[in-house]
């Protein structure tokens, strides 16, 4: 192990010395692998908890000791080694991989194309209120309380509390700020395999659940976010339905829709313009999800229509996954 800086004082100041001290091969290292498991899914060295005797060996050890000489090297600029791992050529491959060798390596640790896995729950809920246009990108500022189920800490808290739900643009900041109870994480977070923070966790284990699906298609935040998609979609897409459908798949996927695709997202629809006619109550709810309140000046059923499919686009696999 490596001693203390000479000179270096007995409190925090002299340990925070001892970490950054170029000589110290452990900080530098841990901070790279865990910014590679998040552009790759798994650490170099996949017990990103653990570098101890008890911890993985580094799947490329030379990469890792590079990385972060070279973190060590710019100053311990976070910017530039973001910019380093998504630039290079091993990130950029495409996540296509054949048969053989998915049952070769199944998590990808030979680096053979490029990363594929599904997003953190924090991010699912993020991305989905960016391209509706409702995330609300202040920086800093206390916690907020964003839309969780009536009465849900009253039933699992011993505590006589309440949830006070935040209102306006707090209910569309970051999942960065959003207000975590111990032992009462937000549903759509635990659903999607965040950690309950009730102790460190560094390393999330994804999951694939029919509850996922769930909350992708009912939970308040995902029903507002997709009237809003569809909203854009209407003002901002085009004049017709095949503009206005090419506009929304792009702004969810970042490609545009094979025919296939398209035929799909007309005919879906066509079924919820035929759905909503005649069924104002249904209607109705459909469109006061959230509070956020829809614009008046649109045709109402079209607006459902374009929100329906605003939803099918937020449930697509390759929309909450990275690939």
């Amino acid at each position: 192990m490596l001693p203390p800086p000479a000179g270096a004082p007995n409190n925090r100041l002299g340990l925070a010395k001892w970490l950054v001290d170029p000589d110290n091969p452990l900080l530098a290292r841990v901070t790279v692998n865990r910014f590679w498991q998040m552009y790759f899914g798994t650490g170099i060295v996949k017990t990103v908890e653990d570098f101890g005797s008890q911890g993985e060996w580094p799947s490329h050890p030379e990469l890792l000791d590079w990385l972060a000489t070279e973190f060590v090297r710019t100053g311990w600029d976070v910017k530039a080694m973001q910019k380093l791992i998504v630039t290079s050529a091993t990130y950029r491959q495409s996540s296509a991989a054949s048969p053989e060798l998915e049952q070769r390596d199944p998590e990808n640790r030979l680096l053979a194309h490029g990363p594929r896995f599904r997003l953190p729950a924090e991010m699912i809920r993020d991305q989905a209120l960016f391209v509706a246009g409702l995330l609300y990108e202040k920086i800093g500022g206390p916690s907020v309380k964003p839309y969780q189920p009536a009465g849900l800490w009253k039933e699992l808290a011993m505590q006589d509390m309440d949830y006070v739900q935040s209102q306006g643009n707090d209910l569309h900041r970051r999942s960065l700020y959003t207000f975590w109870k111990r032992t009462i994480a937000p549903p759509m977070m635990v659903n999607f395999d965040a950690a309950a923070r009730e102790t460190c966790v560094v390393r999330e284990t994804p999951t694939n659940t029919p509850l996922q699906a769930l909350d992708l298609m009912n939970d308040v935040t995902f029903l507002e976010a997709a009237r809003f998609l569809g909203q854009r979609m209407i003002r901002e897409g085009g004049a017709n339905a095949d503009e206005r459908l090419r506009y929304g798949f792009r702004l969810v996927t970042a490609r545009m829709p094979t025919a296939a695709e398209e035929r799909l997202l007309k005919g879906d629809l066509q079924y919820h313009l035929d759905y909503f006619a005649g069924k104002a109550d249904e209607l109705k709810a459909f469109l006061s999800q959230g509070e956020f309140p829809c614009d008046p000046a649109l045709d109402q059923r079209e607006l459902a229509a374009y929100a329906s499919v605003g939803s099918l686009l937020l449930n697509l696999d390759e929309t909450v996954t990275k690939e």
